[in-house]
Protein backbone atom coordinates (compact mmCIF):
# COMPACT_ATOMS: atom_id res chain seq x y z
CA UNK A 1 0.00 0.00 0.00
CA UNK A 2 2.86 2.53 0.16
CA UNK A 3 2.54 5.74 -1.95
CA UNK A 4 -1.13 5.28 -2.11
CA UNK A 5 -3.41 7.90 -1.04
CA UNK A 6 -5.02 7.14 2.36
CA UNK A 7 -8.85 7.92 1.75
CA UNK A 8 -10.89 7.95 4.67
CA UNK A 9 -14.24 6.35 4.08
CA UNK A 10 -17.61 7.85 6.34
CA UNK A 11 -20.68 5.25 6.21
CA UNK A 12 -24.02 6.77 6.91
CA UNK A 13 -26.61 3.63 5.86
CA UNK A 14 -28.68 4.33 2.99
CA UNK A 15 -29.71 2.04 0.01
CA UNK A 16 -26.36 1.54 -0.38
CA UNK A 17 -25.87 -0.71 2.66
CA UNK A 18 -29.19 -1.75 2.71
CA UNK A 19 -30.07 -5.36 2.46
CA UNK A 20 -33.76 -7.25 1.76
CA UNK A 21 -35.06 -8.99 4.98
CA UNK A 22 -39.03 -10.25 5.13
CA UNK A 23 -39.01 -8.53 1.91
CA UNK A 24 -38.12 -4.88 2.68
CA UNK A 25 -34.76 -3.55 2.54
CA UNK A 26 -32.88 -1.48 5.41
CA UNK A 27 -29.56 -0.63 6.14
CA UNK A 28 -27.36 -2.96 8.00
CA UNK A 29 -23.74 -3.26 5.63
CA UNK A 30 -21.00 -1.77 7.03
CA UNK A 31 -19.74 -0.44 3.78
CA UNK A 32 -16.58 0.65 5.01
CA UNK A 33 -15.01 -2.28 5.66
CA UNK A 34 -16.15 -3.67 2.49
CA UNK A 35 -15.07 -0.86 0.45
CA UNK A 36 -11.56 -1.95 1.39
CA UNK A 37 -12.23 -5.56 -0.65
CA UNK A 38 -13.91 -4.07 -3.59
CA UNK A 39 -12.48 -5.47 -6.57
CA UNK A 40 -9.52 -2.92 -7.90
CA UNK A 41 -9.46 -0.62 -4.51
CA UNK A 42 -6.44 -1.94 -3.02
CA UNK A 43 -4.39 -0.20 -6.47
CA UNK A 44 -6.45 2.83 -6.26
CA UNK A 45 -6.17 4.03 -2.27
CA UNK A 46 -5.55 2.89 1.26
CA UNK A 47 -9.00 2.80 2.46
CA UNK A 48 -9.23 4.18 6.23
CA UNK A 49 -12.98 3.01 7.69
CA UNK A 50 -14.44 5.82 9.55
CA UNK A 51 -17.29 4.55 12.56
CA UNK A 52 -20.20 3.39 10.73
CA UNK A 53 -23.57 4.43 11.30
CA UNK A 54 -26.97 2.68 9.80
CA UNK A 55 -29.61 5.40 9.23
CA UNK A 56 -32.26 5.76 6.08
CA UNK A 57 -31.29 9.54 4.41
CA UNK A 58 -34.87 10.55 5.65
CA UNK A 59 -33.92 10.21 9.45
CA UNK A 60 -30.47 12.25 8.69
CA UNK A 61 -30.22 15.65 10.30
CA UNK A 62 -27.96 18.58 10.83
CA UNK A 63 -26.43 17.16 13.43
CA UNK A 64 -25.35 14.42 10.97
CA UNK A 65 -23.86 17.27 8.62
CA UNK A 66 -21.87 18.69 11.08
CA UNK A 67 -20.45 15.27 12.33
CA UNK A 68 -19.75 13.94 9.14
CA UNK A 69 -18.19 17.75 8.36
CA UNK A 70 -16.09 17.33 11.61
CA UNK A 71 -15.04 13.58 10.89
CA UNK A 72 -13.68 14.78 7.22
CA UNK A 73 -11.78 17.58 8.85
CA UNK A 74 -10.12 15.27 11.24
CA UNK A 75 -9.43 12.52 8.66
CA UNK A 76 -7.62 15.17 6.33
CA UNK A 77 -5.73 16.88 9.47
CA UNK A 78 -3.98 12.84 9.91
CA UNK A 79 -3.05 12.78 6.82
CA UNK A 80 -6.42 11.21 4.56
CA UNK A 81 -5.96 13.13 1.22
CA UNK A 82 -9.92 12.52 0.28
CA UNK A 83 -12.67 11.56 2.03
CA UNK A 84 -15.65 9.22 1.16
CA UNK A 85 -19.18 9.61 2.18
CA UNK A 86 -22.13 6.96 1.51
CA UNK A 87 -25.36 7.75 2.86
CA UNK A 88 -28.82 7.40 1.49
CA UNK A 89 -29.42 9.44 -2.18
CA UNK A 90 -32.49 11.08 -0.84
CA UNK A 91 -30.71 13.40 1.25
CA UNK A 92 -27.43 13.40 -1.30
CA UNK A 93 -27.61 16.92 -2.24
CA UNK A 94 -28.27 18.80 1.01
CA UNK A 95 -25.31 16.89 3.08
CA UNK A 96 -23.01 17.35 0.08
CA UNK A 97 -23.57 20.65 -0.09
CA UNK A 98 -23.60 21.77 3.67
CA UNK A 99 -20.29 19.54 3.47
CA UNK A 100 -19.24 22.10 0.49
CA UNK A 101 -19.94 24.30 2.75
CA UNK A 102 -18.12 23.56 5.67
CA UNK A 103 -14.88 22.20 5.12
CA UNK A 104 -12.47 24.56 3.53
CA UNK A 105 -9.80 22.14 2.52
CA UNK A 106 -8.54 21.39 -1.35
CA UNK A 107 -8.65 17.78 -0.55
CA UNK A 108 -11.54 16.12 -2.44
CA UNK A 109 -14.86 15.37 -0.42
CA UNK A 110 -17.23 13.15 -2.80
CA UNK A 111 -20.64 12.05 -1.60
CA UNK A 112 -21.85 8.69 -3.22
CA UNK A 113 -25.11 6.10 -2.57
CA UNK A 114 -26.65 3.82 -4.71
CA UNK A 115 -30.54 3.26 -5.83
CA UNK A 116 -30.62 -0.07 -6.09
CA UNK A 117 -29.80 -2.19 -2.44
CA UNK A 118 -27.46 -5.18 -2.19
CA UNK A 119 -29.84 -7.57 -2.41
CA UNK A 120 -30.51 -6.67 -6.16
CA UNK A 121 -28.32 -8.65 -8.52
CA UNK A 122 -28.12 -4.85 -10.94
CA UNK A 123 -26.88 -3.25 -7.55
CA UNK A 124 -25.03 -0.36 -8.37
CA UNK A 125 -23.55 0.32 -4.94
CA UNK A 126 -19.84 -1.21 -5.45
CA UNK A 127 -19.57 0.83 -8.59
CA UNK A 128 -20.48 4.09 -7.42
CA UNK A 129 -18.19 3.13 -4.13
CA UNK A 130 -15.48 2.23 -6.39
CA UNK A 131 -15.99 5.75 -8.46
CA UNK A 132 -16.08 7.72 -5.73
CA UNK A 133 -12.65 6.48 -4.17
CA UNK A 134 -11.07 7.24 -7.64
CA UNK A 135 -12.36 10.33 -7.30
CA UNK A 136 -11.27 11.31 -3.89
CA UNK A 137 -7.85 9.86 -4.95
CA UNK A 138 -6.94 11.56 -8.16
CA UNK A 139 -5.34 14.86 -8.78
CA UNK A 140 -7.90 16.49 -10.92
CA UNK A 141 -10.48 16.57 -8.37
CA UNK A 142 -8.60 18.58 -5.87
CA UNK A 143 -9.61 22.09 -5.24
CA UNK A 144 -13.24 21.36 -6.48
CA UNK A 145 -14.94 21.32 -3.30
CA UNK A 146 -17.97 18.69 -2.15
CA UNK A 147 -18.58 16.69 -5.08
CA UNK A 148 -21.48 13.69 -5.68
CA UNK A 149 -20.41 10.83 -7.42
CA UNK A 150 -23.05 8.09 -8.86
CA UNK A 151 -23.51 6.58 -11.95
CA UNK A 152 -20.10 7.38 -13.25
CA UNK A 153 -20.76 11.57 -13.51
CA UNK A 154 -18.70 13.61 -11.37
CA UNK A 155 -21.50 16.53 -9.85
CA UNK A 156 -20.55 19.50 -7.72
CA UNK A 157 -22.71 19.75 -4.90
CA UNK A 158 -23.68 22.97 -5.03
CA UNK A 159 -25.34 22.28 -8.39
CA UNK A 160 -26.93 18.59 -7.96
CA UNK A 161 -30.01 17.67 -7.30
CA UNK A 162 -32.25 14.33 -7.10
CA UNK A 163 -34.51 14.10 -10.24
CA UNK A 164 -35.92 11.12 -10.17
CA UNK A 165 -37.48 8.42 -7.96
CA UNK A 166 -36.06 5.09 -8.54
CA UNK A 167 -33.45 5.48 -11.94
CA UNK A 168 -29.61 4.85 -11.45
CA UNK A 169 -29.38 8.76 -13.55
CA UNK A 170 -31.22 10.33 -11.18
CA UNK A 171 -28.71 12.91 -10.31
CA UNK A 172 -28.40 16.50 -12.35
CA UNK A 173 -26.97 19.32 -12.35
CA UNK A 174 -29.39 21.30 -14.73
CA UNK A 175 -26.96 24.84 -14.42
CA UNK A 176 -24.04 23.14 -15.67
CA UNK A 177 -23.89 18.95 -16.29
CA UNK A 178 -21.74 17.01 -14.09
CA UNK A 179 -18.22 18.96 -14.00
CA UNK A 180 -16.91 15.81 -15.42
CA UNK A 181 -17.22 11.49 -15.55
CA UNK A 182 -14.90 8.55 -15.43
CA UNK A 183 -13.62 7.00 -18.03
CA UNK A 184 -11.96 3.86 -18.74
CA UNK A 185 -11.35 4.46 -15.07
CA UNK A 186 -9.58 7.94 -15.85
CA UNK A 187 -11.08 11.09 -13.66
CA UNK A 188 -12.30 13.48 -16.43
CA UNK A 189 -12.80 16.90 -14.90
CA UNK A 190 -13.81 19.26 -17.98
CA UNK A 191 -14.45 22.35 -15.71
CA UNK A 192 -14.62 23.79 -12.63
CA UNK A 193 -16.37 25.97 -10.40
CA UNK A 194 -15.42 30.05 -10.90
CA UNK A 195 -15.61 30.06 -6.53
CA UNK A 196 -15.77 28.33 -3.51
CA UNK A 197 -17.30 29.23 0.11
CA UNK A 198 -17.10 28.69 3.35
CA UNK A 199 -19.00 28.98 6.70
CA UNK A 200 -17.29 28.60 9.55
CA UNK A 201 -19.81 27.12 12.15
CA UNK A 202 -18.64 25.62 15.61
CA UNK A 203 -18.99 22.11 15.81
CA UNK A 204 -20.81 22.51 19.25
CA UNK A 205 -23.51 24.92 18.09
CA UNK A 206 -26.88 24.38 18.55
CA UNK A 207 -28.62 23.72 15.69
CA UNK A 208 -31.26 26.38 14.23
CA UNK A 209 -34.48 25.19 13.00
CA UNK A 210 -35.15 26.59 9.49
CA UNK A 211 -38.46 26.58 8.34
CA UNK A 212 -39.36 25.44 3.93
CA UNK A 213 -42.90 26.61 2.71
CA UNK A 214 -43.23 25.56 -0.63
CA UNK A 215 -46.06 27.50 -2.90
CA UNK A 216 -48.83 25.53 -4.63
CA UNK A 217 -52.02 26.96 -6.41
CA UNK A 218 -54.34 29.21 -4.15
CA UNK A 219 -52.12 28.55 -1.24
CA UNK A 220 -53.91 31.29 1.44
CA UNK A 221 -50.63 31.57 3.53
CA UNK A 222 -52.40 30.47 6.58
CA UNK A 223 -49.56 28.48 7.93
CA UNK A 224 -46.84 31.98 8.32
CA UNK A 225 -48.42 33.85 11.32
CA UNK A 226 -47.51 30.48 13.04
CA UNK A 227 -44.11 29.95 12.15
CA UNK A 228 -42.65 32.00 14.90
CA UNK A 229 -44.64 30.57 17.05
CA UNK A 230 -43.78 27.35 16.37
CA UNK A 231 -40.00 27.87 17.39
CA UNK A 232 -38.44 28.47 13.96
CA UNK A 233 -35.40 30.79 13.63
CA UNK A 234 -35.35 30.96 9.93
CA UNK A 235 -37.82 30.80 6.93
CA UNK A 236 -37.49 29.89 3.21
CA UNK A 237 -40.53 30.25 0.93
CA UNK A 238 -40.00 28.16 -2.32
CA UNK A 239 -42.37 30.40 -4.24
CA UNK A 240 -44.01 30.10 -8.01
CA UNK A 241 -41.43 30.43 -11.32
CA UNK A 242 -39.32 33.13 -10.61
CA UNK A 243 -39.66 34.19 -6.93
CA UNK A 244 -43.69 34.65 -6.58
CA UNK A 245 -46.10 34.40 -3.96
CA UNK A 246 -49.94 33.90 -3.89
CA UNK A 247 -52.11 36.66 -3.61
CA UNK A 248 -52.64 35.88 0.28
CA UNK A 249 -49.47 34.99 0.96
CA UNK A 250 -48.18 37.75 0.28
CA UNK A 251 -50.75 39.99 2.43
CA UNK A 252 -49.55 42.99 3.82
CA UNK A 253 -48.39 42.31 7.66
CA UNK A 254 -48.24 38.66 7.87
CA UNK A 255 -44.54 38.72 5.74
CA UNK A 256 -43.72 42.01 7.30
CA UNK A 257 -44.12 40.33 11.31
CA UNK A 258 -42.59 37.52 10.49
CA UNK A 259 -39.81 39.28 8.89
CA UNK A 260 -39.52 41.74 12.20
CA UNK A 261 -38.54 38.38 13.74
CA UNK A 262 -36.47 36.41 11.41
CA UNK A 263 -34.45 36.04 8.47
CA UNK A 264 -37.27 35.30 5.38
CA UNK A 265 -35.44 34.26 2.47
CA UNK A 266 -37.34 33.88 -1.04
CA UNK A 267 -36.19 30.80 -3.47
CA UNK A 268 -37.78 28.70 -6.36
CA UNK A 269 -39.52 25.96 -6.64
CA UNK A 270 -38.83 25.77 -10.58
CA UNK A 271 -35.63 23.38 -10.19
CA UNK A 272 -33.17 25.93 -12.14
CA UNK A 273 -32.40 29.18 -12.55
CA UNK A 274 -32.70 32.26 -10.40
CA UNK A 275 -34.71 33.90 -8.55
CA UNK A 276 -36.01 37.56 -10.11
CA UNK A 277 -34.94 40.68 -8.99
CA UNK A 278 -36.36 43.29 -10.97
CA UNK A 279 -39.09 42.06 -13.55
CA UNK A 280 -42.48 41.46 -12.36
CA UNK A 281 -43.99 44.19 -10.23
CA UNK A 282 -47.33 42.38 -8.93
CA UNK A 283 -48.09 41.87 -5.40
CA UNK A 284 -46.27 38.71 -4.29
CA UNK A 285 -43.49 39.27 -7.17
CA UNK A 286 -40.00 39.60 -6.91
CA UNK A 287 -39.79 42.95 -6.62
CA UNK A 288 -42.80 44.04 -4.23
CA UNK A 289 -41.37 40.86 -1.90
CA UNK A 290 -37.61 42.08 -2.08
CA UNK A 291 -38.44 45.84 -1.47
CA UNK A 292 -40.20 44.22 1.93
CA UNK A 293 -37.07 42.85 3.12
CA UNK A 294 -37.11 39.19 2.10
CA UNK A 295 -33.99 38.30 1.53
CA UNK A 296 -33.04 36.77 -2.73
CA UNK A 297 -31.63 33.46 -2.32
CA UNK A 298 -30.36 33.53 -5.94
CA UNK A 299 -30.08 30.08 -7.92
CA UNK A 300 -30.58 28.22 -4.75
CA UNK A 301 -33.48 25.73 -4.21
CA UNK A 302 -35.21 25.76 -0.88
CA UNK A 303 -33.61 22.80 0.58
CA UNK A 304 -30.41 24.43 -0.23
CA UNK A 305 -30.94 27.75 1.12
CA UNK A 306 -32.41 25.94 3.95
CA UNK A 307 -28.59 24.78 4.67
CA UNK A 308 -27.53 27.79 3.91
CA UNK A 309 -29.52 29.75 6.56
CA UNK A 310 -29.33 26.92 8.81
CA UNK A 311 -25.47 27.26 8.86
CA UNK A 312 -25.31 31.09 9.24
CA UNK A 313 -27.69 31.53 11.84
CA UNK A 314 -26.11 28.62 13.70
CA UNK A 315 -22.65 30.54 13.48
CA UNK A 316 -24.97 33.73 15.20
CA UNK A 317 -25.00 35.45 11.87
CA UNK A 318 -27.56 38.80 11.70
CA UNK A 319 -29.65 39.66 8.98
CA UNK A 320 -27.13 42.18 7.30
CA UNK A 321 -24.41 39.29 7.23
CA UNK A 322 -27.12 36.56 5.91
CA UNK A 323 -27.93 39.04 3.28
CA UNK A 324 -24.79 39.52 2.30
CA UNK A 325 -24.23 36.37 2.26
CA UNK A 326 -27.01 35.05 -0.13
CA UNK A 327 -25.87 37.80 -2.34
CA UNK A 328 -22.58 35.96 -2.65
CA UNK A 329 -23.46 32.50 -2.80
CA UNK A 330 -26.74 32.48 -4.28
CA UNK A 331 -26.02 33.14 -8.12
CA UNK A 332 -23.44 30.00 -7.60
CA UNK A 333 -20.89 31.79 -10.45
Amino acid sequence: MSGLPRIAFIPYGGTIASVVKAGVASPSLDIGAMARELPGVREIAEVIPQKSRQLASPHMTVRDLLDIAAAARAAIAGGCRGIVVSQGTDTIEEIAFGLDLLIDADDPVVVTGAMRNASLPSADGPANVIAAIRVAASQPARGLGALVVLNDEIHAARFVRKSHTASTGTFRSAATGPLGWLAENDVRIVMRPARRFHVAVPDAAPVAPVCLLKMSLGDDGRLLPHVAAAGYAGLVLEGFGGGHLTHDAAAPGVLETLIGKMPVVLASRAGSGEVLRSTYGFAGSETDLIGRGVIYAGALDGPKARILLTLLLMRGAGRDEVRRTFAEIGPLS
